[in-house]
């Protein structure tokens, strides 16, 4: 659809739409480039206030997957006014202001629009380096693959809207979303040795790992049994309570993903799983990678390491082990 939109030829443009990453990144001086990018859904827990910032840090996580500082956001709201009282948008705005707040920055202004269903994101500028940016390309053969947040936020989501969801599974997944990426982010930049790092968000692990392979003409080998999984997830796709938009990804993998003969459906369905305010996928080298999960546990990142990049064939591909 993208290769119909006019080229982008402004050379100040670093990131644009050319590899589908998390953010566009424009360049305004050799020490300085802005970080733009925008983002917004429907409820998907209950508590205004809660979705606010879950709304927030979703947003600004795109920020810190391309090695950037937020500075600044703005708030884009839809909102059924004849169905619903104002103190609820009153908290879902709060709830953004209070994230902002916790990531150091303030939202600076937005937009509301009447709207029947209510609707929540925000866009965001960030400032980073032009030789410091972070893209979801660029893995090379021997980076170990790590991953700062469990998976499963959206079957948990699809099962909370039909009232199916455990208080364990939905307390776990609403930790993961409002935790925000910025301790993972810093931990990665102390660190260094970091060849590609992306959020995982809206395509599922698997999806934006595609991306990466894809894009950096590598191919990747991942371990079920290494990746972590918020509790319930597996018993809740068990009962088909698994989101469109998870069971689309996971069609669209059928010619990139070569999946063991063990590995389940509810498996290949919480890899897919198209997540909320997701956690850092980093590419990473393999001798860096000790020091990086100990520099994360020591600023209270959760960091598992999932798999491997390697040279094989098919490049682009993804292998998945039990």
């Amino acid at each position: 659809m993208l290769r119909h939109l006019p080229p982008i030829v402004d050379p100040n443009v670093l990131v644009g739409t050319e590899t589908s990453d998390d953010a566009a990144v424009y360049k305004l001086s050799d020490e300085i480039a802005l970080v733009l990018t925008v983002d917004y859904f429907t409820p998907i827990v209950d508590d205004p206030y809660v979705f606010g910032q879950i709304a927030a840090a979703n947003s600004l996580s795109d920020v810190y997957a391309m090695g950037g500082r937020p500075i600044a956001m703005l708030s884009i709201v839809g909102f059924p006014r004849d169905k619903l009282p104002l103190s609820v948008l009153e908290a879902m705005l709060r709830g953004g202001a209070d994230k902002a707040k916790e990531a150091g920055i303030h939202v600076v202004g937005g937009h509301t629009i009447d709207d029947p269903e209510p609707k929540c994101g925000y866009a965001v500028v960030g400032v980073v380096h032009p030789k410091k940016i972070w893209k979801n390309v660029g893995a090379q053969p021997g980076d170990l693959l790590i991953l700062t947040k469990p998976l499963g936020t959206g079957i948990i989501s699809a099962a909370i809207k039909k009232e199916k969801a455990p208080a364990a599974s939905v307390e776990a997944a609403v930790k993961a979303m409002l935790t925000l990426n910025r301790a993972a982010a810093e931990a990665l930049s102390v660190v260094g040795g970091v060849h590609a790092v992306t959020d995982v968000t809206g395509f599922g692990l698997l999806g934006h790992l595609r991306e990466m392979t894809q894009g950096s003409k590598v191919h990747a080998r991942l371990a079920v049994r290494d990746v972590p999984f918020l509790p319930g997830v597996f018993e809740l796709a068990r009962q088909g309570l698994v989101p469109g938009g998870t069971k689309r990804n996971l069609r669209s993998l059928v010619d990139v993903v070569r999946w063991d003969a063990s590995i389940t459906r509810e498996q290949q369905l919480a890899l897919s799983d198209a997540q909320t305010s997701g956690g850092l996928l980093v590419a990473i080298v393999a001798d860096r990678v000790d020091q990086v999960r100990a520099e994360l546990t020591t600023r209270g990142v959760e960091s598992k390491t999932i798999g491997v990049i390697t040279d094989e064939a098919p490049l682009g591909g993804i292998d998945v082990l039990p």
